[in-house]
This record gives structure tokens, C-alpha cells and sequence, in this order.
């Protein structure tokens, strides 16, 4: 004879059913907001920055120079988003990531590639070219830039 499965675990109580797992994900899903979310990668981002940095314990073994690269990348595209939502808690984000900014400045590999910050390495935009003495460059020529006395 062939026993059914019991669909109770051994302290006796049923097991929820996929509907009901959906169900109750979803209400969480509803209790947390967006600016939450983002905010929270904004602080995993630190933190792997500062593992690929190597500014942990024992973290020479955990330096990944592209990976601290994009994690400052990945701080500085959401930084503008939450820091309406983060009001005076932003200052100390923008101080660490400095910190991982002037780490990655100062990776051995960085500088032999005569990088600097991230976005001015290979594979960036050109320079602009910049306007020769006397000449006005481009956003005091729109009109966009504000120069005391013209």
C-alpha cells in the first residue's frame, strides 16, 4: 500500500501553497517604497566599493580595481535620485564615496593606465577641446554661463 504525502511538516502545521507565498510577497512588495530600495544599493554599493578597494581587513586579496570602478559608477548614477529622499544623510555618502574615488585614484593598475577618476579612462568621451585664450568657450557662447563683468 502507498502512503500519500502528508502536506503537514512534523510539528503538525500545513505547508502554505504557492498562491498563498505569492500572495504574501506581494504585500511586502506594497510595504516597501522605491527611494528605499535605491538607497540601500547606494550603502551595498559603499561597501563593495570599499572590499574593492581594499580599505577592509585584509583587503589587498579583495582588490578589483574594474569592480571599484563600477561600483563608484553605480553610487554616482543613483546618488542624484536619493538624495532628495536622504536630505542631510547624503553628506556622509558623498564623503565616502570621495574616499572610494581618491582609492581608486590611487590603484597601482590606475595609475600605470594614467587614469584618475572613474570616467576618464579608455574608452571614455574625448575631451572637449577648450577654447583658445580670449575665445569664449561653449557654455559662456550659449549664453548658459554667468561671467562677473560680460
Amino acid at each position: 500500500m502507498t502512503e500519500t504525502p502528508n502536506p503537514q511538516d512534523p510539528q503538525g502545521q500545513r505547508q502554505p501553497t504557492e498562491d498563498e507565498i505569492r500572495a504574501a510577497y506581494q504585500e511586502q512588495l506594497r510595504q516597501v517604497h522605491v527611494d528605499d530600495v535605491l538607497v540601500q544599493t547606494v550603502l551595498s554599493l559603499l561597501n563593495m566599493g570599499a572590499l574593492r578597494a581594499g580599505l577592509t581587513d585584509g583587503g589587498e586579496a579583495d582588490r578589483d580595481p574594474a569592480q571599484l570602478r563600477s561600483a563608484i559608477e553605480g553610487i554616482r548614477a543613483l546618488l542624484p535620485i536619493v538624495e532628495p529622499a536622504l536630505g542631510q544623510d547624503a553628506a556622509p555618502i558623498k564623503e565616502a564615496l570621495s574616499q572610494l574615488q581618491m582609492a581608486y585614484a590611487r590603484q597601482p593598475e590606475v595609475q600605470a593606465e594614467g587614469g584618475g577618476e572613474p570616467g576618464a579612462g579608455p574608452g571614455a568621451a574625448p575631451e572637449p577641446e577648450q577654447p583658445k585664450p580670449g575665445e569664449t568657450g561653449p557654455a559662456q557662447s550659449s549664453g548658459r554661463l554667468w561671467v562677473p563683468g560680460q
